[in-house]
């Protein structure tokens, strides 16, 4: 065990480090640069002071990513991401007046990681690949959000002028972000304009579009509704209407296809996985769903030592406050919000795919459960399955994950 202890107050443009030792004595203080000797300065300082690929010495900063980050972890030493509150609260114990510094906070980082290491743990050893995931997932999953984000946008813009244009999209699967939608309020972005198409311009935008069935039928469909009577803003505000929705359509174009371009991308890249089709076995996870578990879960399997850890993590499992003879149980709110969104998601699609998890969310829901407490029951319990079959490299079984009562 290394009886040295580095703390890091990262910076955008520099970073404050300091050294401690088992006695919490201050051994160095540094501040370096973000750049490339910057972090030379940080390696040769923690070499003086005893490095070395053996016995590294372990890192506690307040940030998981970043270059700094990653060129540390590329040496292979343990790296602990504390908790800005956290840090806060450890840093009332050695500045009663709340002085606050950036040699402090360091100095405060090192002291959590030289008093208390084992309430903390490490960033867990994922690969790269696994990584990459996490990337890529994370990235879809914000790109779906701006998606939603714009399109709320849209749709209230145009609830001010052309409310008519709404019932439109409500015909397809995908709404407001279908491409005929898309495509159509591109050609006539005012209630105006849009009376004035034609059948023939209707099917060529439908043609555009993509669309290559029941053309004839639809383009009916769309004249008459183009063409049902409706109120008008004035004729020089609906054209500035028209103008700003063109602005936001673009917008909301820009968010579709950054969203189905990296959901290709992301899909692509967990396939090659090793953890792929154990992941994909299970009821409700496809390839994108299972590509978010994963980037939320990595794939350093000694990262959760119990099924009780992941579902702590994940929010699934609930949270007893015990005082006196009080005893009261919660949701828990302090969760990896991602793979708690993810898990949602799975657990209501393996509704469908999995007679076990209909019956599981159907007893809950006889005790007198809610629909949210019986579906996030339900992700506590696939969690606990998926824990066990990625430890012991398994696929999911059904009878063995929900055994008939019969």
């Amino acid at each position: 065990m290394t009886s040295v202890f580095c703390g890091i107050d990262w910076a955008t443009d520099h970073h404050d480090i300091a050294l401690l030792d088992q006695a919490g004595t201050l051994l160095a203080k540094l501040r370096i640069d973000d750049t490339p000797a910057g972090l030379s300065q940080l390696l040769d300082l923690l070499a003086q002071h005893g490095d070395n690929p053996e016995n590294p010495v372990p890192v506690a900063i307040e940030t998981s990513h970043g270059l700094l980050v990653a060129c540390l972890r590329a040496t292979g030493r343990p790296i602990y991401v504390i908790n800005p509150l956290t840090a806060a609260r450890y840093r009332d114990r050695y500045a009663l007046s709340r002085k606050k510094s950036d040699h402090l906070d360091a100095k405060v980082l090192a002291n959590i990681l030289r008093t208390d290491p084992a309430e903390h743990r490490p960033l867990p050893a994922d690969s790269h690949l696994a990584q990459a995931i996490t990337v890529l997932a994370r990235a879809h999953q914000d790109a779906v959000w701006d998606r939603v984000q714009t399109g709320n946008r849209l749709r209230s813009h145009l609830r001010e002028y052309f409310p008519g244009f709404l019932t439109v999209f409500r015909h397809f699967r995908e709404g407001l972000a279908s491409p005929v939608t898309r495509t159509l309020l591109a050609a006539a972005p005012t209630p105006t304009q849009a009376a004035q198409l034609t059948r023939p311009q209707l099917r060529a935008i439908l043609k555009k579009a993509g669309r290559q069935r029941e053309i004839t039928g639809e383009v009916e469909r769309l004249h008459t509704l183009l063409r049902e009577p409706q109120m008008h803003q004035p004729a020089l505000i609906e054209q500035a209407m028209g103008t700003k929705t063109l602005a936001l359509l673009r917008q909301f174009n820009a968010a579709c296809a950054s969203a189905d371009d990296l959901e290709a991308v992301t899909t692509t890249a967990f396939a090659t996985h090793q953890d792929a089709e154990i992941i994909t076995s299970f009821p409700g996870l496809g390839a994108l769903t299972g590509a978010r578990v994963l980037a939320e879960l990595g794939d350093d399997h000694t990262r959760f030592t119990s099924p009780r850890a992941l579902k702590a993590y994940a929010g699934s499992a609930p949270i007893t406050r015990s005082s006196g003879r009080k005893t009261t149980v919660l949701a828990r709110h302090i969760k990896n919000q991602r793979l708690a969104s993810a898990g949602y998601i799975w657990a209501f699609a393996a509704l469908t795919a999995s007679p076990g998890a209909r019956a599981h969310y159907d007893r809950r829901r006889s005790a007198e459960d809610r629909h949210v407490a019986a579906q996030r029951n339900l992700f506590n319990r696939l969690l606990g399955c998926l824990h066990h079959c990625l430890t012991h490299r398994i696929p999911y079984d059904e009878q063995t994950a929900f055994p008939s009562t019969a």
